[in-house]
């Protein structure tokens, strides 16, 4: 079986233990997904709550360690949004394009990113440093932290205005990023797929076929993907047309001070 799933609370990891092993497939899982989620938005408190009620899903394959927690209860989650698509500055001009494959192309979605002076961040062929901290991102960095027991330094955020903004696979293992660090992804706003593929598994000729990881990643959840997920698998959030509403994602990510 090359994909499983199952609900626990790993060390350093706040909330509820909960197992489950099941061996369906990409369909299966992602109806468990969606009634998972509308229960979990039933059960996690909103601001000021107990974070010892929050239920983490522990998704597993081979080489994925992903947690799955809805973090914020809904008012909390509406509250952040509106605050974010207030306060967070975007990138214009040449910083809003991607280099592939030699080429630059406008970003199909925005960008910007924060975090502690003298850090610069790599990807897409662009090299970045960050704007100071606002409050709303220290707010759901320092609760990422208090639920998860993991520091972080830089986020990246990324505005989806709707379902045609998306993200093309890719692996988040730029050399900044500190050997053996986790990667906080906080969503805000509509509910998008989200795929995890195995490096092998990718061309028209894939070496192996390991079975496609398929996600919903709710309004105001969290996904912890832990090492050593970005080695082996490439992730993206696919064009979703029918989708009318923007989405807000959060990459916290623990990266290494800028070498003199």
């Amino acid at each position: 079986m090359d994909r499983f799933l199952v609900k626990r609370a790993l060390g350093g990891l706040v909330g509820k233990r909960e197992q489950e092993h099941t061996g369906g497939g990409p369909t299966e899982l992602r109806e468990t997904e969606e009634g998972t989620r509308k229960r979990l938005r039933r059960e996690t408190p909103g601001h000021g709550g107990d974070l010892s009620g929050l239920r983490w899903r522990h998704i597993r394959s081979e080489g994925l360690d992903c947690d799955y927690t809805v973090l914020f209860g809904k008012a909390e989650a509406d509250e952040i949004f509106h605050e974010l698509e207030q306060e967070v500055e975007y990138f214009t001009g040449a910083l809003a394009k991607v280099q592939v494959f030699g080429k630059w192309h406008s970003v199909p979605r925005k960008q910007a990113t924060y975090g502690d002076t003298g850090l610069t961040y790599t990807f897409s062929g662009l090299t970045l440093s960050p704007k100071p901290w606002i409050q709303v991102l220290e707010r759901v960095r320092d609760r990422v932290s208090l639920v998860t027991g993991q520091t972080f330094n830089f986020v990246l955020v990324n505005r989806y205005k709707d379902g045609r903004d998306h993200i093309g696979e890719h692996r988040d293992d730029e050399r900044e990023l500190a050997p053996g660090s986790p990667i906080a992804s906080v969503s805000f706003g509509a509910c998008r797929d989200f795929f995890f593929r195995h490096k092998d598994s990718r061309g028209r000729n894939p070496a192996r076929n390991v079975e496609v990881v398929r996600l919903q990643l709710a309004h105001g959840s969290l996904l912890m993907m832990n090492p050593p997920t970005n080695s082996h698998w490439y992730h993206s959030l696919p064009v979703r047309k029918k989708i009318l509403a923007p989405r807000v994602n959060l990459t916290f990510r623990k990266i290494l001070p800028t070498r003199k």
